[in-house]
């Protein structure tokens, strides 16, 4: 089985699924007592997200290409980094070490193309939604990316930061969230384009696809663990 290296801490509320899904996957698909082999590096996510807010992103592309260096030498084979947002710190990211870094945008991209859709609205930090680094990501594997509107944007991003990065999930919160997804106009599918969103919205919670991007990550992540196993790719 090949050693999942985890980039995490951003949240540490998301990274702990993240760590749950590899484990309860690998069991799921070799029995017994199997559980995945990982590397983990956690930052301080109150680090990284000052960076964000002051524009810092060069600052940030070099913590977490030290992180990833770290990683790369605790023996994993390939790597996660556990947030969509700092996916725009990818390709700093991927030079810093000589290992592959998946990519969450293409690992959701896959999944919504196999799922016959086009058009999907995304949920996510308002960095994530505001800025082109992840939407265009989607949009080369032929997606059509639709964004709430700004109000709605300061909204998901509010609940994000203030309340699911802390372990707060509040009904409230998932009732606006279930108000912006329902204007979505012509969207075929949803992205919870945030990995703590997903501790607050379910396929359950939606009546379009759900496309649960930590899921969708890990799973990818442990289809290639034990691609020697199982034979596959």
């Amino acid at each position: 089985m090949l050693t999942i290296g985890l980039l995490g801490g951003m949240s540490w509320e998301s990274t702990a699924e993240y760590y749950r899904l590899a484990n309860v996957l690998v069991r799921e698909r070799l029995g017994g007592l199997h559980s995945a082999k990982l590397v983990l590096h956690s930052v301080d996510f109150a680090e990284i997200e000052r960076m964000q807010v002051e524009g810092r992103w060069d600052d940030a592309g070099k913590a977490l290409a030290d992180a990833a260096a770290s990683v790369e030498a605790g023996g994993a084979d390939f790597l996660l980094i556990c947030t969509n947002t700092m996916h725009k710190v990818y390709d700093q990211v991927q030079a810093a070490v000589d290992i592959p870094v998946i990519h969450l945008g293409d690992t959701t991209a896959t999944a919504i193309r196999a799922a016959g859709i086009t058009t999907v609205g995304l949920l996510g930090t308002g960095f994530t939604m505001d800025q082109p680094f992840y939407r265009e990501r989607l949009e080369s594997h032929g997606l059509k990316v639709l964004v709430p509107s700004e109000e709605d944007r300061v909204t998901v991003h509010r609940i994000i930061y203030d309340e699911l990065c802390v372990g707060v999930v509040r009904d409230e919160s998932r009732r606006a969230y279930q108000d912006v997804i329902a204007k979505f106009e012509g969207a075929e599918g949803v992205i919870l384009g945030c990995t703590e969103i997903e501790l607050l919205i379910s396929q359950a919670d939606v009546p379009l696809p759900v496309f649960p991007t930590t899921r969708l990550h890990v799973e990818s992540a442990v289809d290639r663990a034990i691609q020697t196993k199982t034979g596959n790719n």
